[in-house]
């Protein structure tokens, strides 16, 4: 029998995946390309609704009503019809919603659509969003095995972060080329092209649920509700992820807060700048991450770099000047990266038939406690000012990290131990 190595070097045979093995495999370029292409069409519909909406009423409060729109149908509907990536196969969950987002982004595209209309056009092309995105986060660990799937993850949340970027900075330009009409009938065929793509590019598979098993959707959506909400650490798991709320802040009031910075940039350069700092951290830091830290090592930092995601936004207090806020920003959107290692450990505790309801459940919330978070910011900025509201998001966002670290060390022993064995498999 040999002797039993040191734990360093057993640590040290835990292979890391590489971002090439990852976008060798076809199934992932797939749903990797056909993410990205969505997402690019979105980012130009938020803005040409945004322009179209303000054109024919002239009025903020309507154009404002219309973005709200784009977070309710996900808090309502993603634990409800999230189950239907469980309850039907995923590939062809994701094709149906992305051609049905087509012919209703199509109908928005019609010129002098009524008001009302397009606002329940826009609800329900956002409303299909859920299952798809359910479909698509329960069928990624099913194409991409042990730290395949940390590495693909990161490269996905690094392209969302440059397309969202790429999609806000042209789609002003564009608009203003082609008209906001075009570019909702440009939004339709990226939804097309994204269904085509996975039409040949991922393999058919059977449901997760049993035939002839098939329970109602509320009754998945209660079973869900139990099983993320009723075990300690994925309870645990999905707090670490909705800590977003407080760090997300800062988005939400980047103009008030470029406005009392001093700087000779005009307040919308900024806000530019201002509102791409935490994307930039986010991008910086899933590549650091995922490609330096061992699988098991992310799950032992975890509560440390989620303390860090809140931690620089306490220094808002100082007022400090524009380059200080930047670097702060970012340097949050790098604690940022922590969620890559929650969601690889959420991925190993929720069986796979239940992983379709169980990301629909979390990602409602991801919903709701951004728009929350933003809502109660914006509202307190406007008494106190926006960097004590920064600053006092940093606070809390920080003690409640700290509460979850100390959680997760608890639970985490058999978590790690399942993310070595598959990374060393």
């Amino acid at each position: 029998m040999g002797a039993r190595l040191p734990g360093r070097h057993r640590r040290a045979v835990e292979r890391q995946a590489t971002y090439g093995e990852v976008i060798a495999i076809r199934e992932f370029r797939a749903l990797w390309y056909a993410q990205g292409l969505s997402l690019l069409g979105d980012q130009l519909a938020q803005v040409a609704l945004a322009v179209l909406v303000y054109e024919r009423t002239k009025s903020p409060a309507a154009t404002a009503a219309v973005y709200a729109l784009t977070y309710l149908p996900s808090i309502l509907g993603g634990p409800l019809l999230a189950g239907l990536a469980d309850r039907f196969a995923r590939r062809g969950v994701m094709i149906t919603c992305d051609v049905l987002r087509a012919l209703l982004v199509a109908a928005m595209a019609v010129p002098g659509m009524p008001f009302p209309v397009l606002c329940g056009l826009v609800f329900f092309v956002v409303l299909l969003s859920a299952p798809f995105s359910a479909a698509r986060a329960a069928l990624l660990p099913e194409i991409l095995v042990g730290d395949r799937y940390v590495a693909g993850s990161a490269l996905q949340n690094m392209t969302n972060q440059a397309v969202q970027m790429l999609g806000f900075a042209a789609g002003g330009a564009l608009i203003a080329t082609l008209g906001p009409y075009r570019a909702l009938a440009l939004d339709a065929a990226t939804f097309l092209a994204s269904a085509l793509i996975l039409v040949s590019g991922v393999r058919r598979r059977a449901s997760a649920t049993r035939e002839g098993a098939k329970p109602s959707m509320w009754t998945m959506t209660r079973a869900g509700a139990g099983l993320v909400f009723g075990d300690k650490k994925l309870r645990t798991l999905v707090l670490f992820a909705w800590l977003c709320g407080f760090y997300v802040l800062p988005e939400g009031i980047a103009v008030p807060y470029a406005a009392t910075l001093t700087s000779e940039l005009p307040v919308a350069v900024v806000t530019g700048l201002l509102m791409a700092a935490m994307p930039t951290g986010t991008v910086l830091g899933g590549f650091l991450f995922s490609r330096f830290v061992t699988p098991s090592g992310r799950l032992r930092v975890m509560g440390w770099m989620a303390m860090l995601s809140c931690a620089p936004l306490i220094l808002s207090a100082m007022r400090p000047p524009l380059a200080v806020v930047l670097a702060l920003w970012i340097l949050s959107g790098i604690g940022g990266a922590y969620q890559l290692a929650a969601n690889a450990a959420f991925v190993q505790c929720v069986p796979a038939e239940r992983r379709g309801q169980a990301f629909g459940l979390v990602q409602s919330g991801l919903m709701a406690v951004q728009g929350m978070g933003i809502l109660v910011g914006g509202f307190a900025a406007e008494r106190l000012g926006p960097e004590p509201v920064v600053a006092l998001a940093g606070v809390m966002g920080v003690t409640s990290a700290a509460v979850l670290a100390m959680l997760w060390t608890e639970s985490r022993g058999d978590v790690a131990a399942r993310v070595r064995a598959r990374a060393t498999a």
